[in-house]
Parts: structure tokens; sequence; C-alpha cells
């Protein structure tokens, strides 16, 4: 698996990936649109870390790998979000936007890997 080092490092990145989501998206003008999509970014960004500490908690195997897929699967959904917003608002939240995307994605990856690394 992971020492505990690395462990702590992607428990603070997920963390840091939620935080930063949560002050993006109050950044956003309150249309219809922007409250729903912040509503399920804010959701599925924090779960992405929410779900990778309960991994480094796993009773077993089994366990573990089925708590870093729904941190996966809630990344993808992160990133889905963050399109949408990035797609439906003026230039001037893309950069931020774009920069979370990234993130996303590359959270997405690194579970990937671990999941491949551990199967």
């Amino acid at each position: 698996m992971h020492n505990a080092q690395s462990n702590f490092d992607l428990e603070e990145r997920t963390f840091q990936f939620a935080k930063k989501v949560a002050q993006y998206v109050s950044k956003l003008p309150k249309t219809t649109s922007n409250i729903e999509y912040s509503k399920q970014v804010i959701r599925a960004s924090s779960s992405v870390g929410a779900n990778y500490r309960e991994a480094n908690e796993a009773l077993g195997k089994k366990d573990f790998n089925m708590r870093l897929k729904i941190s996966r699967k809630e990344a993808k959904e992160s990133s889905f979000f963050l399109r949408l917003i990035i797609e439906t608002n003026d230039d001037s939240f893309k950069k931020e936007g774009l920069e979370l995307f990234d993130e996303a994605e590359q959270l997405k990856k690194i579970f990937s890997a671990i999941l491949l690394k551990t199967n």
C-alpha cells in the first residue's frame, strides 16, 4: 500500500481540493444553475477526501478498494460539474475553474493508479 507520509499528503491534498472548490463556487453569480451545480460539486469534491480517509482506515483490501473507487467516482463527478460551471459562466471564472478541474482529473488518475497497484 502506501506509507504514512504519502497517505497524509493525499489526505491533505484532497482536503485542500474540497476547500478550494467551496471557495471558488462562493464567488460565482447566484444563478439557478450555479446554485445547483455548486451544491453538486461541493458534495462531490468533499466526498473525494472523506472516502479517501475512510479507505486509509479500511478493514481490509476489499473495503480499501471500494472506498478508493468511490473517491475516484467523486473526483470524476467533481470534474463534470466544474466543467459545467466553467462553460456556463463568463471568462473571469475560467482560470480558477480550470485549475480545479485539472486537480480533479489528477486525483482521478492517482486513485486509478493506486487501484491498479493494489489489485
